[in-house]
């Protein structure tokens, strides 16, 4: 039964917005004068963009962020879970929102339902709401019976995926703060406290330091030049996020990136955290293995990894273990061809999928925090050694004068 999204006013004049299902507008509108409403406007909820219907545009805000789709997510799976029918279970999330935009979107999805498609048919119609590997484990579960079980590990992954980008944010976090901070000091000393000694001095005729000389002329470039070097790294980052659009240039920016010391590792790892994870639920899902590589492959942010991602793919269609085709490519760690290998052998890919998942991102964690602890002593004692020059080419020239009073 199609579902309508109307607007009408009660005895008292106020305006009342909700949702409501009726097989057309006219018995709609035939529901609400029976509640003592008066119908201003009823409008089909849709997937589709056509006039007169609510519509969830591929433009527009996404309705779901990470966490609150992860919430929805675990929500509807106890409800399916404790033996209620997908129907029923939409519409009690589409009652307890208090989002209208999040009820419209239930209700859109539920009317699908009610229309005879699949639930997996009917989350494709919003791909900005649902990625193509969430649809893909959604209908894995459709097709398996198990559909409460599904959602419950697809609600696993999405928090522990936002739990492994919380802490790799929290640990660059503070770093980023001390660097913007000490940059905006420094600045600040540059371009105001050392041309105030450089006119103090100015009447003494009087050699300067050399300290105080390189300060003043770092302050001259600063205050005449900063500008266009501002304007300069500007558009470098421009011309290189337009480079990155490029296929092929992104592929071997990417593979240089990996090539870095210390955060080509963490990316690394990250990936093939992140690879695994999603390899290791779609396989325990009931996906294909072909299929289940080719959606993992797509969730690499890496280009690099996600080409060798989908050599491997072809290596497996034409008949190679899983396993053998991953240690061909040197990019993913040899921690996660092992553990297929040892999953392959024992029957378990999924589970051995999954421990080399944790493995890897615990393994993330712990460098980025040792990586953060590292770099916070360093930038605070780079910052006062900067400061500290600062301070220096300040005070020589008035050590020296008070030295010729004497």
């Amino acid at each position: 039964m199609p579902a309508y999204s109307f607007e009408a006013l009660d005895a008292q004049g106020q305006t009342r917005r909700g949702l409501l299902e009726a097989d057309t507008a006219k018995s709609a509108r035939g529901q609400l004068r029976a509640q003592a409403l008066i119908p201003l406007e009823v409008k089909p909820v849709e997937a589709g963009g056509g006039a007169g219907t609510t519509t969830f545009s591929r433009w527009g805000r996404r309705v779901f962020n990470d966490t609150r789709l992860t919430v929805w997510t675990r929500q509807l799976a106890g409800l399916v879970s404790s033996g209620l029918q997908l129907e029923r279970a939409l519409t009690a999330l589409a009652e307890e929102s208090d989002r209208e935009e999040e009820r419209h979107l239930v209700a859109a999805l539920r009317a699908e339902v009610n229309a005879g498609s699949t639930f997996a048919g009917a989350l494709s119609h919003f791909p900005r709401e649902f990625s193509d590997i969430y649809i893909a484990v959604v209908g894995a579960g459709e097709q398996s019976g198990d559909l409460g079980l599904v959602l419950e590990r697809l609600a696993d992954d999405l928090e522990s995926r936002q739990a492994l980008r919380a802490r790799l944010t929290g640990a660059a976090l503070y770093p980023a703060i001390v660097t913007v901070v000490a940059l905006a000091i420094v600045v600040f000393l540059v371009t105001y406290v050392v041309p105030q000694v450089a006119n103090v001095f100015a009447g003494t005729k009087r050699a300067l330091p050399f300290l105080t000389v390189a300060m003043l002329g770092l302050s001259a470039f600063v205050r005449h030049w900063g500008w266009l070097f501002l304007l300069v790294v500007v558009g470098a980052v421009v011309v290189l996020r337009l480079m990155l659009r490029n296929e092929g240039f992104r592929e071997r920016f990417d593979a240089s990136f990996l090539g870095l010391p210390v955060l080509g590792r963490l990316a690394r790892g990250y990936n093939s955290a992140q690879f695994g994870n999603t390899l290791a639920m779609l396989t325990s899902a009931g996906v294909p293995i072909l299929r289940a590589l080719q959606a993992a492959a797509q969730t690499l942010n890496n280009r690099a990894m996600r080409a060798d991602a989908l050599d491997a793919l072809v290596l497996v269609r034409e008949g190679a273990p899983l396993a053998s085709a991953l240690a061909q490519k040197k990019r993913f760690p040899g921690l996660l061809s092992m553990f297929a290998r040892l999953g392959e052998q024992t029957g378990q890919l999924p589970l051995m999928l999954q421990r080399a998942a944790n493995q890897l991102g615990n393994e993330v964690q712990r460098r980025a925090m040792q990586l953060a602890t590292v770099l916070e002593p360093l930038l605070i004692v780079g910052m006062g050694l900067v400061v500290m020059l600062i301070v220096l080419a300040v005070l020589l020239p008035i050590i020296q004068l008070n030295q010729l009073v004497r």
